[in-house]
């Protein structure tokens, strides 16, 4: 056989890569039948499946060298993949900081996949860069960063603290010599993406200090300063002052322009985890609760958090677009045709490490685009109504209730007539896992296991809320028949432990 004859064979062989029109046509036809009946029977299914079993059965479909029939491969990702666990896209979702899931940005995904655009570099992608760079310029807009920033669209938070972290590390000079006199500030409920980050930076060895915080679970502004100082004697180098526009935890505000003034007047870098609660800056009422995120360094976002976008959409935004691209550039000959290309803007792939980068904007762009910014405030309004209104019913249900919210994360607990607080708070969730309906989670805040209600996806509404009300009160009253569970474990906060937050004093009927 000829080397023409054995190219040409292979092509044959290889030609189902590159399915004809009718073939797509199937294929897509049986995709989107899926997703119908997926989204269409949606509200009906469980947020969550406790029995987790199913997923091991993709091991029975091992890869192999033969095709598979399309419905048979997308039953096995319903039963083995979507069903067990939570539903991420499901109303009931009101656990963590729930993600979201537009409908229109599964399209724009789905174009970015046919499209194949490469989003990394200019010269290759030009449009797909472009409109990442739009994106960023709405998102700094939106935060109050001026004309000098950059920044980059990410995976995610943690991706996007990286940048920001490595950014920080070579603004400031610091080589490996100084990591051991670098110190860094936060309070005990930063985000741990960012420890993460510091390590993956390879700035383990950095000095951490944990910054008091007020009752509300705010960093305290005198506590920074005066540890500030205290280093400045000991001969270390305040480096990196970490704060946060919406903890995880209880969703507490850090007071931003307070730590700003620390900050700056001590020439640290300053940055501000905004993944959660930054995009409520598009709503004019709620941006002095984010006052000072504009003086910042360097800015967190996760659009698929606030903008209720599917996960895998991060922002970084550094108010020195310098600092960005001297902590990531690099460039090899084999690309040297794109050097040129560079003199119309920078690339992606010179503010962060990927250099392989997904087409992400495109699934931003869309959806805004599409709808406008409304729905999207309208959307972030109804969620901190709901945080009030489930704050309000929960502790008329007689549970002990934390402050009332900043954001969208309420914390409450049930505190029962005598016996182990924590360990029937830690059956409550349990059994609320086992009913499904929605999906709560819970916390530990000062050794009390406390429940969480976080209200971000955008299919929460009213509805939804009222549901867990049900729940929780069904939960109880299942769990309250058993008193003598309650008595087992010693030492842990029992009936008078107030649930700690966001403000003092406020606590329901049981406390």
């Amino acid at each position: 056989m000829t080397l023409r004859s054995r190219i040409l064979e292979l092509e044959r062989a290889s030609r189902s890569l590159d399915p004809g029109a009718a073939e797509r046509d199937r294929l897509l036809s049986a995709a989107h039948a899926y997703a119908r009946q997926y989204l269409d029977k949606l509200s009906a299914t469980p947020a969550y499946n406790h029995d987790k079993s199913a997923a091991r059965a993709l091991r029975d479909h091992a890869i192999g060298p033969g095709p598979r029939p399309m419905d048979q491969l997308i039953e096995r990702i319903d039963e083995s993949v979507v069903r067990p666990g939570l539903l991420p896209s499901h109303a009931g979702h009101l656990a963590y900081i729930p993600g979201g899931g537009l409908y229109a940005s599964s399209l724009a995904d789905y174009l970015a996949a046919v499209t194949n655009e490469y989003a990394g570099v200019r010269f290759a992608g030009p449009g797909a860069v472009e409109m990442e760079d739009l994106i960023l310029d709405w998102m700094a807009n939106l935060v109050g960063f001026p004309e000098t920033a950059d920044g980059n669209l990410a995976s995610g938070g943690s991706i996007a603290s990286l940048i920001a972290v490595v950014a920080a590390r070579e603004a400031a000079g610091l080589r490996a010599r100084d990591f051991e006199r670098a110190v860094v500030y936060a309070s005990p409920h930063i985000h741990q993406c960012l420890h993460k980050a510091l390590r993956v930076a390879g700035m383990g060895e950095t000095v951490r200090r944990d910054v008091a915080v007020d009752p509300g679970r705010r960093l305290c502004p005198r506590s920074l300063a005066e540890a500030v100082a205290a280093d400045r004697t000991r001969g270390l180098k305040p480096w990196l002052v970490l704060a946060s526009a919406g903890t995880a935890d209880t969703g507490a505000i850090d007071p931003l322009a307070e730590i700003a003034d620390i900050a700056h007047r001590g020439g640290i870098w300053y940055h501000v985890d905004a993944a959660y609660g930054g995009f409520f800056a598009m709503l004019p009422e709620f941006r002095p609760a984010l006052a000072g995120m504009e003086r910042a360094d360097s800015v967190v976002l996760d659009p698929h958090k606030g903008m209720f976008l599917p996960y895998g959409t991060g922002a970084v935004l550094v108010r020195n677009r310098d600092a960005l691209q001297d902590a990531h550039a690099y460039y090899a000959s084999y690309m040297q045709d794109t050097v040129e290309a560079e003199a119309g803007g920078r690339s992606p792939a010179a503010v962060s490490p990927e250099l392989t980068k997904h087409f992400r904007g495109l699934r931003v762009w869309l959806p805004l685009l599409l709808h406008g910014e409304e729905p999207f405030r309208a959307c972030l309004r109804e969620k901190l109504e709901l945080a009030k209104y489930f704050h309000r019913e929960v502790a008329a249900l007689g549970f002990e209730v934390g402050p009332q919210p900043e954001l969208t994360v309420v914390t409450y607990r049930w505190v029962p007539a005598s016996g182990d607080a924590n360990a029937f708070n830690q059956a409550l969730v349990e059994e609320t896992h086992r009913d499904g309906r929605v999906f709560l989670s819970s916390t530990t805040i000062d050794g009390r296991f406390v429940l969480r209600m976080a209200a971000l996806a955008f299919r929460t509404h009213l509805d939804t809320i009222d549901l867990a009300l049900e729940v929780l009160r069904g939960a109880v009253e299942r769990l309250e028949e058993e008193p003598g569970r309650w008595h087992s474990a010693a030492g842990s906060a029992g009936p008078a432990a107030a649930v700690p937050g966001p403000a003092a004093g406020a606590v329901g009927p049981n406390a």
